[in-house]
């Protein structure tokens, strides 16, 4: 059975920064992935902006609890779930994404970790490892595993790349515009129609 890689935010659940900036007012915090590749530099432009706003793990977690799954979200990975395993890689953290790992049922989630100081400011980051999508996808293929991946962003291209097959799924135009080779879909029941067209390549070439 193939392994469906899937990203967290934009795909299963809303971007989690978009919403601390509409919360807070904090238009930058809107920056993500899809605008800024190289993540360091986003998760550091992130922190500085809490600091200076005086904002820490609570605020942030007050947003978060009152976010949910994509609508339909739930149901894609149900179905998922009967033909693929699936794993979650995201650039999420931990500290984040429990409230919406318990809505989506805990699937098997690899993200980061954050510093969090005794008064709740948000210290530091730990990535898991650097390009940690894309290393996931190498080690499953040393399982001889198969992987079909689906993104949104930058941070998920080369995860894409990595594995087997590659999806876009509601990915912004610049992300399309630099990435044509990978499919595009726009909803849940396009995305379901990619995987079984991939998992039905994969499985022809044997």
């Amino acid at each position: 059975m193939e392994i469906a890689c899937l990203d967290l935010e934009g795909v299963l659940v809303p971007e989690i920064w978009i919403n601390v900036a509409e919360r807070t007012g904090i238009d930058e915090l809107r920056a993500t992935t899809r605008d800024v590749p190289d993540y360091n530099v986003l998760m550091t432009q992130r922190l500085r902006l809490l600091e200076e706003n005086g904002l820490g793990i609570g605020q942030v977690q007050d947003v978060i609890d009152g976010l949910g799954p994509l609508e339909g979200a739930n149901e894609f990975l149900d179905w998922l779930r009967e033909r693929f395993q699936v794993v979650i890689l995201s650039d999420t953290f931990y500290e984040f994404a429990q409230p919406l790992m318990r809505q989506l049922g805990f699937p098997t989630l690899f993200c980061h970790r954050l510093s969090i100081a005794e008064d709740g400011k948000l210290t530091d980051y730990h990535l898991r490892m650097e390009d940690q999508k894309r290393e996931a996808v190498v080690r499953f293929r040393e399982l001889n595993f198969k992987t079909i991946a689906a993104g949104d962003s930058y941070n998920d291209t080369t995860m894409l790349a990595e594995a087997d097959r590659g999806i876009l799924f509601s990915p912004p135009e610049n992300v399309i515009e630099e990435f044509p080779q990978f499919p595009v879909t726009n909803n849940y029941e396009e995305l379901k129609t990619a995987f079984l067209q991939a998992q039905e390549e994969i499985r022809s070439e044997g």
